[in-house]
């Protein structure tokens, strides 16, 4: 392959190895670690009165049993809470093992060292705790209620109350010539990667450094997290995120509870030890997102122009609130999508509950917004009589408006700022892609044959590349090998492939001789963390901005070598040569031997790099003053402020008349990210998304009872869609450059699965002439609401709609 390798579909070069079963994931690692299981609080809110652990001292190969009595100083304090923000005025944070009061089922409260699992949870069995159950607090109507507390020192289980606005959104709306006033309500649910959760670390007491795997999204991170808490320097912390089997955001909380007692206790035992979450504990102990119930009060003209938005949210964040607010100041900005509104407020009510807690989850808070501005946008169209599309371009912001600044704070703590976009083109592209002009005939064809279609879309802006900031190192070997390493972690995203292409197409040579690490802290150690899109933004700028340094070095050794001026010299398949002249050249990994003056030949390349050998005058040391021995270079890249991608989709759902069942017929998606580093990794990307977006529409949600059990805790009862499930997904692209980085780029992790509940939701609605406020949509629900259409005329958006 030659070196223009951006912007080529070039196939992803980890596949064939994650593909294939030669992963190496967390527990392929540590098979003669102990084993570490917990004791999880099978009640949503109760008061701990006793411990008693002596039968699981009989347990053979038992090695110790821990309680929050026994973990020293800052080991046994609460968790970090991670983001604070001056809305979040009660946040709260759980301890590493319970302490007094357990706040959701599956909070651990005892952690149990064996010789394996199997003894380990046979000891885990026998630990008998004494419980004095307190009134639960489930669903935002019961917290919002606050009959009872979660937290006895947070008044009304309010957390934040979190406010966003621009001009003044209640004078607008009472002066429009149309008000509407409803409310949305959309699930709670999770995301579910194929690998759990897992720690495994290994104490060398002679050197006192701690080595730590974990699965997780912020390899940097968790090492701070970890140095901190047992009080070493973060020298003396290694931690290592290996293959990573899917994160979608449950990973990127830490330290987890098993994060600082793993490690501490392997410490303090000076033996290895691994913990791996099985299922059921991913789902009462991991996360979960999503829930949100909001009031919409929205002012518009005939025209469909919004002139006024008035939204009160209520977001459920859970027992505990260790990654702040940051859902909830995601939907209160991104709410406002590539639209132009006249006044805007948004107030975000965050309330506790006593279930699982609350935080980013793919998409992160994006999906709910889309879901409230999309429909919102819907209920305009269907209340003025006008074709849904068009009431979405009468409100867009135009091309030549950008930067557009929308006058709210994102959660960077940045201005609002749309970087580039051209959405107008953007619903030009869907709209042909899915035929909408052409659908009420296909409509009316479908319905000669006694079947019920609809057409549904949505638009959506995306935030992505948020800061602070990412790195890169990249150093070439005298082999003419390209090592780049990044902080930044990867769970199967396509950052080995996209990486080696960025510093192929910046250096000049063969993809095939980048290679790349991440999440290895031993490698690079400052990084932020893989989420919220920010991948390619932000470590693809960082590595970029370092192979230009690399360049520039080679260029200038080069340049001595051949006796010419490096503005002349170019690099061509790894060979530095004079522009439009290949006789003169010098290849990169010559390069990098005269880079490295040594006293030392031990071997060819050594040889040619002595200090005799490379020539330099005698005046002047070999190595120039300001300068560094060998090739290599690291560079950072920290943004003013986040990027906007943009998108729109479109669905064609067929609904039974009988059984209710909605079908995908057709789905597309048009997306602007920005530069494309690579195509097929770009819609790889889109396809995964809208896979997991179908299952928030129609499938998946987190079926709590009144007392906090969780009823779907197994892949049994929690449903998520097959492939028989996803539809076919077109795909078109559009690329408005972003100005504010070096690249171009923007992020596309998350687009897939922002719009698409709003996406199906419009198009039952369309099909089946009710109105649609909820999302995930069952077979049940949807018969249900046919009945109640039956008697209420107000659910139904046309009227002749069949309700039978």
């Amino acid at each position: 392959m030659g070196t223009r390798v951006f912007g080529e579909p070039v196939e992803r070069r980890e596949d064939g190895r994650l593909l294939t079963g030669r992963g190496r994931y967390l527990d392929d690692l540590g098979r003669d670690a102990l084993a570490a299981a917990f004791v999880r609080s099978p009640h949503a809110h109760a008061r701990i009165v006793d411990i008693d652990v002596s039968e699981a001292l009989d347990v053979e190969g038992l090695v110790a049993v821990y309680t929050w009595e026994d973990l020293p100083g800052k080991v046994g304090d609460p968790l970090p809470l991670l983001i604070p923000h001056p809305a979040l005025t009660h946040g709260r944070t759980g301890y590493p093992l319970a302490r007094d009061v357990v706040r959701h089922v599956g909070e651990p409260v005892a952690m149990v060292v064996a010789r394996d699992r199997y003894l380990a949870e046979d000891a885990a069995e026998r630990i008998r705790v004494e419980y004095e159950p307190l009134p639960p607090v489930v669903g935002i109507g019961t917290a919002e209620r606050a009959e009872h507390l979660v937290h006895d020192d947070v008044p009304g289980n309010v957390g934040a109350v979190l406010v966003q606005e621009n001009g003044d959104a209640a004078a607008a709306i009472d002066a429009a010539p149309h008000v509407l006033e409803f409310r949305l309500s959309i699930e709670r649910s999770a995301s579910m990667p194929l690998e759990g959760r897992g720690v495994y670390a290994r104490w060398d007491a002679d050197d006192g450094s701690l080595r730590v795997y974990s699965s997780t999204q912020a390899s940097t991170s968790v090492r701070a997290a970890i140095a901190a808490r047992l009080g070493l320097p973060n020298g003396k912390v290694e931690v290592i995120a290996p293959d990573v089997g899917g994160g979608f955001g449950v990973k990127i909380v830490h330290p987890w509870p098993e994060e600082v007692l793993v490690p501490w206790a392997a410490r303090l035992l000076d033996r290895e030890i691994k913990w791996t979450e099985d299922r059921r504990e991913h789902f009462v102990s991991a996360a979960h997102e999503r829930g949100q119930l909001q009031d919409v009060r929205v002012g518009f003209d005939g025209e469909g122009r919004v002139l006024g938005l008035d939204v009160r949210i209520l977001h459920d964040h859970g027992a505990y609130t260790p990654y702040g607010i940051i859902i909830p100041i995601v939907t209160s900005t991104q709410l406002l999508g590539p639209y132009r509104i006249g006044a805007y407020r948004a107030e975000v009510v965050s309330l506790y509950t006593n279930t699982l807690i609350v935080t980013p989850y793919r998409g992160a808070g994006r999906p709910q917004g889309v879901f409230c501005m999309e429909r919102t946008m819907d209920r305009i169209a269907r209340h003025l009589g006008r074709d849904r599309a068009d009431v979405r371009a009468a409100n867009f912001i135009q091309p030549d408006e950008f930067p557009y600044d929308q006058g709210l704070t994102f959660q960077d703590g940045r201005p609002l700022i749309y970087d580039s976009g051209n959405y107008p083109e953007l619903l030009r592209k869907a709209r042909e892609l899915i035929g909408w002009d052409g659908f009420e005939a296909e409509r009316a064809a479908a319905a000669s044959r006694g079947r019920r279609i609809g057409v549904g879309l949505g638009v959506y802006v995306e935030g992505t590349g948020v800061g602070p900031y990412e790195g890169g190192h990249v150093e070439i070997d005298t082999a003419g090998r390209v090592h780049v390493s990044t902080g930044l972690t990867s769970q199967g995203q396509g950052h080995e492939t996209v990486f080696a292409q960025i510093a192929a197409a910046e250096l000049g040579v063969p993809i095939e001789d980048v290679h790349v690490t991440t999440g290895d802290t031993r490698r690079f150690g400052y990084a932020v963390g893989t989420f919220a899109s920010r991948a390619a933004v932000m470590s693809g700028n960082a590595i970029a901005l370092a192979c230009r340094k690399v360049r520039g070095k080679a260029l200038r050794i080069a340049g001595e070598a051949l006796e010419a001026d490096p503005e002349d010299l170019e690099i061509t398949d790894g060979v530095v040569h004079v522009r439009g002249d290949r006789s003169a050249a010098v290849p990169l990994r010559t390069v990098a031997v005269l880079s490295n003056p040594l006293r030392y030949a031990f071997d060819e390349e050594a040889a040619a790099a002595t200090q005799f050998a490379v020539g330099r005058p005698v005046t002047e040391p070999p190595v120039a003053p300001g300068d560094e021995p060998g090739l290599e270079g690291r560079d950072y890249y920290s943004p003013v402020r986040s990027t906007f991608s943009s998108g729109a989709h479109a669905a064609i759902v067929e609904v039974d008349p009988d059984t209710a069942e909605v079908a995908i017929l057709r789905y597309a998606v048009v997306h602007d990210c920005g530069r494309l580093i690579n195509p097929m990794v770009v819609e790889g990307q889109i396809h995964g998304g809208v896979a997991q977006g179908v299952g928030g529409a129609l499938y998946e949600r987190m079926v709590y009872d009144e007392s906090g059990q969780l009823l779907n805790a197994s892949f049994m009862d929690f449903l998520m869609p097959y492939a028989t499930e996803v539809p076919r997904i077109e795909t078109d692209h559009l690329e408005t450059p972003s100005p504010l980085n070096p690249l171009g780029i923007k992020g596309a992790g998350e687009a897939g699965v922002i719009p698409v509940s709003a996406v199906i939701a419009s198009a039952v609605e369309d099909a089946e002439g009710l109105r649609v406020d909820a999302m995930p949509l069952s077979p049940d629900e949807l018969y249900t609401l046919r009945l109640r259409a039956a008697d209420d005329p107000s659910l139904r958006v046309r009227e002749a709609a069949d309700v039978t």
